[in-house]
C-alpha cells in the first residue's frame, strides 16, 4: 500500500475513469479480515463484517459510470483506490493497488469489495489481486472509522490502451 497522491475532493467528477463514494464508519469497524476490504450502503455493522471500513455509502458499482464499468474489465488495467478519512483534527490517507479483470460485472446495489485474491464471481468485486485488505489498514485511520469518522474511497482504473 502506499499513500494516495491526489485528493479526494479534485474535479473527479467529469472523469468517467474515477469513481467517489463517501461513507461513514460505524463502532464495530474492527478492519482484521485479511483479504478483503468492503464499504456498505447498511446502515449498521456486526462484528463479524470484519473486513468493511464503512456504512451508509452514497453509491455503489451499480452507480458507477458504464466507462469506468468497463475499463475495470481489463486485466492489465490497475485500480487504485484511496480511502481518505476526516478524523476532524486528522486526516488519514492509504491506497490499495488492485487490477481488473474480464469477469468483473460491478453491477451489486449494496456493497463493494476489494480483494486480495483473484476471486471475481459475484457482482459486489471492484479489484483483485490488490496489494492490501482490511487488516493491512493503518490502525489510526480504523480507530477514527471506529469513531464514527467520514470515508471518502476514490476509485480509479488506470486502462492499459
Amino acid at each position: 500500500m502506499s499513500d494516495a497522491e491526489s485528493d479526494s475532493t479534485g474535479t473527479d467528477a467529469d472523469d468517467p475513469l474515477v469513481e467517489v463514494v463517501r461513507a461513514v464508519g460505524h463502532e464495530n469497524v474492527t478492519a482484521e479480515h485479511a483479504s478483503t476490504v468492503e464499504l456498505t450502503t447498511d446502515d449498521w455493522l456486526t462484528l463479524a463484517g470484519d473486513c468493511i471500513v464503512g456504512v451508509e455509502a452514497d453509491r455503489t458499482p451499480r452507480d458507477f459510470d458504464p466507462e469506468f464499468r468497463e475499463a475495470c474489465r481489463d486485466a492489465a488495467a490497475t485500480i487504485e483506490a484511496t480511502l481518505v478519512v476526516d478524523a476532524g483534527d486528522e486526516t488519514h490517507r492509504e491506497t490499495i493497488v488492485g487490477r481488473g479483470d474480464p469477469d468483473l460485472t460491478l453491477l451489486d446495489d449494496c456493497s463493494m469489495v476489494g480483494r486480495t485474491s483473484d476471486y471475481t464471481d459475484d457482482e459486489r468485486t471492484i479489484f483483485v489481486d490488490g496489494d492490501g485488505a482490511a487488516a493491512d489498514l493503518d490502525r489510526d485511520l480504523v480507530a477514527a472509522l471506529a469513531d464514527g469518522a467520514e470515508l471518502t474511497l476514490r476509485l480509479e482504473v488506470d486502462p492499459i490502451e
